[in-house]
């Protein structure tokens, strides 16, 4: 564990931001710039190369709402200080739609390139303190998926999938290869969090929301909030689809229609 004041890598450690699985996440400086600093606590091959992968895959990738990569060493990586949270601290529905918005333009640009995130949840999207000039920003491409590679083996990612079944899509459950249609669904799965605070499905047990992804039409969210138009719920349910192809062609589109619903 680095305190405040130590020196790793060339970065000066000004604090601690969080701890996830195997990784320590850091606030640190090098000279006046300011780096959010991911170490690997363990030498487990699987964290290491999730680690790898992030860094590259990210590295590849150069929009505004998708975090940037400074460098990294073996069991840590420097990139992008954001400096207001998760997504979970927009307050205002206009920022949240924004937030939802510039993700969505992210993602497609990573599709058009050749990745899919896998992982779209509001604890993957940050947010500037300065929201109006900095917005948000997509980070965690550790299980990206680029396309033409096999789909991982469902063993082989049994942690980010517990993780994440909140808003995990279908095939990812099954062991299908992702698409651009699978990073649509978990972020349909995010922005109803964000825009009502409660997601999609919930359960008391793991099995539970794994059976609702796989079988439960997604739900009327106009019913149980009031603010919410009926028509939401038939744009959720197209971005919801369990088969892929019958979701929107982009994550603009359907953040777009849903924008359009709420303004």
């Amino acid at each position: 564990m680095l305190r405040p004041g130590d020196q790793f890598a060339g970065y000066v450690v000004d604090r601690s931001l969080g701890r996830g699985g195997s990784a320590t996440v850091y606030q640190v400086h090098r000279e006046s710039d300011s780096f959010a600093l991911k170490v690997i606590a363990d030498d487990a091959p699987e964290a290491l190369e999730r680690l790898r992968r992030e860094f590259v895959i990210a590295s590849g990738l150069h929009h505004r709402h998708i975090v940037a990569m400074s460098d990294s060493g073996p069991t840590w990586l420097a990139m992008q200080y954001v400096d207001g949270g998760s997504a979970q601290a927009l307050t205002a529905l206009t920022d949240k739609l924004t937030a939802l918005t510039q993700i969505a333009d992210a993602l497609d640009y990573a599709h058009a390139n050749g990745v899919v995130h896998c992982d779209v949840k509001p604890t993957n999207i940050l947010v500037g303190s300065d929201f109006s000039h900095e917005g948000a920003v997509l980070i965690d491409f550790g299980v990206a998926h680029l396309t033409g590679e096999p789909p991982a083996p469902l063993a082989d990612r049994p942690t980010h999938i517990t993780a994440s079944l909140p808003y995990v899509a279908p095939e990812l459950l099954t062991g299908e290869t992702p698409s651009p249609a699978t990073d649509e669904y978990e972020l349909a799965c995010t922005a109803v969090e964000m825009l009502t605070g409660a997601t999609p499905f919930r359960a008391v047990t793991a099995m539970g929301l794994i059976d609702a992804h796989l079988h439960h039409r997604p739900p009327r969210v106009s019913y149980s909030v009031e603010w919410v138009p009926r028509a939401f719920d038939s744009v959720l349910a197209k971005a919801m689809a369990k088969r892929p192809e019958q979701r929107y062609q982009t994550c603009s589109e359907f953040v777009s229609l849903i924008r359009r619903l709420m303004t």
